[in-house]
């Protein structure tokens, strides 16, 4: 079984040492090396491209993990980063995978199964501590739900006239046979049609029926 290359990226050295000897002392990994500043991250991770690298975000320096991550990342895109820190705040763990790294695990997390998410990761996973994965799946949902209420208030924006025409959109009449059940002239329609599609920030007919059913 190929041993996977770990990279220690840690200002405190005794977790440092810690960690090193985690891996250095399990079946199927080996450290990489190990450094304390994201100066030394800089120019010692694209050399040896390992595997994985475990990255502390606070670094005691202007420039902190995330900032090595977002640098080091697409220059080296097959090494993958996973944050190993005492952070648990949401706007740390978005910045942290906007900027590039795959897995996000509190040093709290026991060994084993840190080794375990350190596989994980290599074999193309995206590991999170359960505290974090629930973060992540709790800012999606509110995403989610922010969407569709600002897409209910769009749709609220139509006037009744333009709701009656949506609706027949919906039901794949071309504006003839809504000019036609609406006792409007197809000019008229086509107005209507261009309104609503403004007002939902749509540019098609398909685009417009979607908004409709909530899609």
């Amino acid at each position: 079984m190929r041993q996977i290359s770990v990279f220690i990226v840690d200002d405190n050295k005794e977790l440092r040492n810690a960690l090193e000897e985690i891996v250095t002392m399990s079946e199927g990994y080996k450290c990489a090396g190990t450094v304390g500043s994201a100066e030394d991250a800089v120019i010692q991770i694209p050399i040896l491209k390992p595997d994985v690298v475990l990255m502390d975000i606070n670094l005691g320096t202007e420039e902190s993990g995330i900032d090595v991550v977002r640098v080091l990342k697409p220059r080296i895109p097959d090494t993958n980063f996973m944050i190993c820190t005492v952070y648990e705040e949401d706007e740390k763990i978005f910045e942290a995978l906007s900027a590039g790294a795959s897995g996000y695990i509190l040093k709290k997390t026991p060994p084993g199964r840190m080794l375990e998410a350190i596989r994980e990761l290599y074999e193309g996973g995206a590991p999170m501590s359960s505290q974090i994965a629930r973060k992540v799946v709790a800012a999606f949902q509110q995403q989610q739900t922010q969407h569709a209420a600002t897409e209910t208030e769009k749709l609220n924006m139509l006037t009744n006239r333009e709701m009656e025409i949506l609706e027949l959109l919906s039901r794949g009449l071309m504006y003839k046979e809504i000019a036609s059940q609406t006792f409007l002239s197809p000019e008229t329609v086509r107005k209507h049609v261009y309104h609503i599609y403004e007002k939902l920030h749509v540019t098609n007919r398909v685009a417009a029926v979607n908004k409709f059913y909530g899609r």
